[in-house]
């Protein structure tokens, strides 16, 4: 699995990590097998939320059966919850259902009604007692970033996390410029869209099928590989069992050629810049 750098300061972390949204709705058993398989595998970045249910539960069950130190735990907070005293009890919530001590990355996971300012300085006061050890945010377009960063400053902001797939490039006009400038990493959440993976009998389908037998690996890898091509873009995607756990793990060794990327491109272009950032 290849690692790197997440965010100005952060630590190597895996390209390919885990998702958990829904992994709470099916059989308990497969999906604790699928995070451990997983985590075997080198997916070590394993991205949870307040808001998935019991997917903190689940997580914490296959944590028991490995290390913690070898993983980098991301959980986040609602903002209906970020308020400077809310956030710091939201976090203490998720350890609990987690059974961990510390994150190593806590996010607001979009913009709410609460000051920034708040929630920076709950982030903050996690950092400096040891339950969280990094800080970012998820679903904010370059508006929300920049006014982020004149409270926080530079190399405060670890992660951007974001819709991003084949059919969804919209990060790429702004959002991921923006991120590459500021030293903060970006994570496709949904990197295979949400119910609507190409068909492999669809025009685009066909040419990301053919690249994916030519290499005699997975359509499913190869989308994994195309998203995480820039440097700056890791993916979280959810696995249901152990086997799809370890198809996706395998995206983590795949480097796609130029023209790979060429055809990817053009077959799924990013199209024009939309007015708002798209969101599940």
């Amino acid at each position: 699995m290849k690692q790197k750098k997440f965010g100005v300061k952060g630590p190597e972390v895996s390209v390919i990590g885990q998702g958990t949204w829904y992994i709470d709705r099916g059989d308990r058993k497969s999906a604790v097998a699928a995070l451990c398989r997983g985590i075997e595998l080198g997916m070590t970045h394993v991205d949870t939320a307040e808001m998935y249910g019991d997917a903190e539960l689940v997580i914490a069950d296959a944590m028991a059966a490995g290390e913690r130190e070898d993983l980098y735990l991301v959980s986040k907070v609602l903002p209906s919850n970020a308020s400077r005293r809310g956030t710091i009890a939201a976090c203490e919530r998720s350890l609990k259902r987690l059974k961990t001590d510390y994150l190593d990355c806590y996010l607001l996971h979009w913009r709410g009604s609460h000051e920034l300012e708040d929630t920076v300085a709950a982030f903050d006061q996690l950092m400096s007692a040891g339950k969280i050890r990094s800080w970012g945010v998820s679903n904010f377009d370059t508006d929300d970033l920049n006014e982020l960063l004149a409270v926080a400053g530079e190399g405060r902001i670890a992660c951007n996390q974001v819709l991003y797939h084949l059919q969804e490039r919209a990060i790429e006009h702004a959002v991921i410029p923006w991120c590459e400038r500021h030293g903060v990493a970006v994570v496709a959440y949904s990197p295979f869209g949400h119910n609507d993976f190409p068909s492999p009998h669809s025009r685009e389908g066909q040419v990301l099928q053919a690249i994916a037998d030519a290499r005699r690996v997975t359509a499913r890898q190869i989308a994994l590989a195309f998203l995480t091509r820039i440097p700056a873009v890791f993916a979280i995607p959810k696995a249901a069992s152990a086997e799809h756990a370890a198809d996706n793990a395998a995206a983590g060794k795949l480097t796609l050629s130029a023209s790979e990327i060429e055809a990817l491109d053009n077959a799924f272009p990013r199209g024009p810049k939309p007015r708002g950032l798209p969101m599940l």
